[in-house]
């Protein structure tokens, strides 16, 4: 029995990196030898266990069969006789078809740390197509690897091209398409993910909402980079530098989506995407079962990034209408996420990038005025109920409309 270390472990190590997680092959042995060695068995589909102390996980060597469509429509051989070249040539990159023997030694039989070497994200071999999780890996690999600069390979690209075009993409799991795109949201250049699926066409099938993008002008006098699709990516971008908080993340890249659904005869302008967005957010939303918090986020900005934007030309009334709708005084943590998503969207343009953004100032400042209402003096005045709630709002409105009347130069 022999144990290696393979996978991403090892291609981080090479890179520099620090190491996440440790995931290792183990060559030679059966289940009954694991479990007699104290491992505890936790695979379905194929023999994997968890180190007794470590708790790191152990799987033995394989080999797979394509069966049928999609994640699962593969069958297993686990057995004593797989060599670990035959584990690692059913991988799906050869950077992460490397691995390390307990000596130190490097096994590398399909040039794994060459490819490392030349930045490039190469297939190992035809039966990559056989599994459309791996284009979603592909995809988080180059958010992850951004800075590297790292590319796909020709062929596999062409690959990628192939498995879409055959319908292989359409098998993917719901849930197993929102995992892989939050994976990307959380890293440092999330656009990646987006721009690889749209270069392989997988975008289209799995969000054409987003996809539909590209392409659509908007007024170059607020939008330098004039196209929609590079503008959101920007946004996104912009605010993975700003908040490491995905639900903040996906509201930027969210937030313009009904650009995609005005009536092109009026293009570039966009008059009621902010709705229109709306519908697309929930439709997206469902068909890959989001978390609520992500979609409801996502909705207030689409709704209300305009409201943000022209901070300074509402009126106290539709202020704090829009404060209200916001729930600021209820959910104010949310409120700051909106802040930044608008944030995100405003200086994710072409040469806006490092531009001061006050609107959000105004915005804070309108919120703690009208959080500094007296309400327990109203209800001493024994108003209930409707009318409670009436004098609220009017008493609001009037503390916005003279804090900035006193201290507009401030804003």
């Amino acid at each position: 029995m022999k144990t290696y270390l393979v996978g991403g472990a090892v291609r981080d190590e090479l890179l520099g990196l620090p190491v996440r997680e440790k995931d290792w092959v183990v060559v030679g042995s059966t289940p009954e030898a694991m479990l007699a060695a104290g491992f505890k068995q936790v695979g379905k589909d194929f023999p994997v266990f968890l180190h007794p102390k470590t708790h790191e996980e152990y799987a033995l060597a394989r080999t797979e069969r394509k069966t049928g469509q999609g994640y699962h429509g593969f069958s297993c051989y686990s057995s004593p006789d797989v060599t670990l070249e035959q584990d690692l040539s059913r991988r799906d990159l050869t950077i992460n078809a490397i691995a390390k023997a307990e000596s130190g030694d490097i096994i590398d039989p399909f040039q794994g740390q060459q490819d490392l070497k030349n930045k490039i994200f190469r297939h190992v071999s035809p039966a990559f197509s056989e599994d459309p999780v791996r284009i979603l890996r592909i995809a988080r690999f180059a958010a992850r690897f951004r800075s590297f600069g790292f590319k796909i390979a020709d062929e596999t690209m062409a690959l990628m091209q192939h498995m879409v075009q055959s319908g292989e993409i359409d098998a993917l799991v719901s849930e197993r398409v929102w995992q892989e795109m939050l994976s990307a949201l959380s890293e440092e250049h999330p656009s990646a993910f987006f721009l690889v699926l749209r270069a392989c066409g997988a975008l289209a099938r799995l969000w054409p909402d987003l996809d539909c993008l590209w392409g659509i002008p908007q007024p170059e006098q607020h939008h330098p980079e004039i196209d929609t699709g590079v503008h959101v990516m920007m946004a996104l971008d912009l605010a993975a530098k700003l908040s490491p908080d995905t639900q903040v993340r996906f509201a930027a890249l969210s937030h313009d989506l009904g650009k995609g659904k005005t009536p092109e005869k009026n293009w570039p302008s966009h008059r009621g995407h902010e709705e229109l967005g709306v519908a697309c957010i929930e439709a997206f939303a469902g068909r890959y079962r989001i978390p609520h918090e992500y979609r409801d986020l996502a909705i207030l900005v689409s709704r209300y990034h305009l409201h943000c934007h022209r901070a300074f030309e509402l009126r106290a009334d539709t202020m704090l209408k829009t404060l209200e709708a916001l729930d600021v005084f209820r959910k104010p943590d949310r409120f700051e996420k909106f802040l930044l998503a608008c944030t995100a969207d405003a200086r994710g343009r072409k040469d806006k990038e490092q531009e001061a953004y006050i609107q959000v100032d105004r915005m804070r400042a309108a919120y703690q005025i009208a959080k500094g209402v007296n309400v327990d003096r109203l209800r001493e005045q024994g108003l209930t109920g409707e009318k409670l709630g009436e004098k609220i709002h009017q008493e609001r409105v009037r503390a916005i409309a003279a804090g900035f009347d006193e201290h507009q130069s401030r804003y």
